[in-house]
């Protein structure tokens, strides 16, 4: 009976430590793992996106200039400059913006931005900023292919007549299926920053790099946000700038008089950036629907190589494009992409690339 009683305990012993050691495998495949059940949805992705931009109010709304929105007092604007009005000799204005992710089939992306940022700007003194109405509808990071580019110059002669030519981006690819509600003309316009400022196509007027032209024509003036208005009033970027990331208090000054701007304007992008924005950073959204990035990838990596003439990259194994700020030009984009990578550059630029090159997601996927 004494034997039987000590088989017992023992066989009970056993069952408890292979009950235990099932346990822990399980709980080490739990750990090691992922979840394989569940996904990031389109949807969750275009709120995630929605959740960087520094909203006023929760959209759409009819009509965003007359809703209320942020205060913003700058003493350094004039009453000619200044975009809203003079209240006791100091400029006042305010930030309005609405970014609404549409859920459906196909899920859908509206901004509507009356342009204005929540910090100072630095123009001259005769230059006049006015309230805009941007308000446009757009398929949220539609899928596109690298075997499919929308551009796929071989010369430098075709390059140009994309990336050095300012209506470019007038409109966007049928699958962006872009709806404008504004009363602000778009045809310039690439995209909105998550600080409510408008991103215009990266060239000046008379079709150069606005920071390093060729030829003979002169830089243009910015301050050191890196942005200007242009004729009718729109302040805008033309190259990615930390103050959308990391606002500024107080008044600014002048690229020209800020010591680094003015002597390296593609130097201050870099040496201006947040150090806790040195990853992979919403900074914006395209007219196409793509979202805008920093010139950073996670680990710290600064962006200089996968990108296509757009400054359009394919950056993951799901096969998503995005468009990334660099420190050569277009700076932010150039055209809407996908595109190809040619081995010639722009010639409408100083301060271009030379070549190039597929990054590593796009070149898995890439069949010719």
């Amino acid at each position: 009976m004494v034997v039987g009683k000590i088989v017992i305990a023992i066989v009970a012993i056993v069952a408890a430590m292979v009950a235990i050691s099932a346990a822990i495998v399980l709980s080490l495949i739990s750990v090691y793992i992922p979840d394989q059940s569940t996904s990031v949805t389109a949807y969750q992705k275009c709120l995630t996106v929605a959740s960087k931009f520094a909203t006023t109010v929760t959209g759409p709304v009819s009509n965003i200039t007359t809703t209320t929105g942020v205060t913003v007092t700058c003493s350094q604007l004039g009453s000619t400059s200044c975009p809203g009005s003079m209240v006791n000799g100091i400029c006042t204005w305010q930030r309005k913006l609405a970014v609404t992710c549409i859920d459906g089939t196909t899920v859908r992306i509206r901004v509507q931005s009356n342009g204005l940022p929540g910090r100072c700007m630095d123009v001259p003194s005769t230059t006049s900023i006015s309230e805009q109405n941007v308000d446009f509808a757009v398929n949220f990071n539609p899928t596109v292919s690298v075997n499919s580019p929308i551009f796929s110059p071989t010369t430098q002669t075709q390059l140009d007549a994309i990336s050095c030519n300012i209506t470019s981006q007038s409109s966007a690819p049928s699958w962006s299926n872009l709806v404008t509600y504004s009363t602000t003309s778009l045809d310039t316009l690439v995209g909105v920053s998550i600080d409510n400022v408008a991103i215009l196509n990266v060239n000046s007027a008379n079709m150069v790099d606005p920071f390093y032209p060729s030829g003979s024509y002169s830089a243009e003036s910015v301050d050191s946000c890196l942005a200007h208005p242009q004729t009718s009033g729109v302040y805008h970027y033309h190259a990615a700038s930390g103050c959308s990331v990391s606002p500024p208090t107080g008044n600014i000054s002048l690229c020209s008089t800020s010591n680094g701007c003015s002597t390296n304007v593609a130097g201050w992008i870099t040496s201006t950036w947040p150090s806790s924005a040195k990853k992979l950073t919403v900074i914006g959204i395209a007219k196409d629907g793509h979202v805008i990035y920093g010139p950073y990838l996670n680990g710290g990596k600064l962006v200089t190589t996968g990108i296509d003439i757009c400054n359009g990259m394919f950056y993951d194994s799901s096969g998503d494009y995005g468009y990334f700020a660099t420190t050569k030009y277009p700076y932010i984009t150039g055209c809407f992409g996908p595109s190809n990578y040619p081995s010639v550059g722009p010639s409408c630029t100083t301060n271009g690339q030379q070549s190039y090159t597929m990054s590593s997601y796009a070149a898995a996927r890439y069949t010719g």
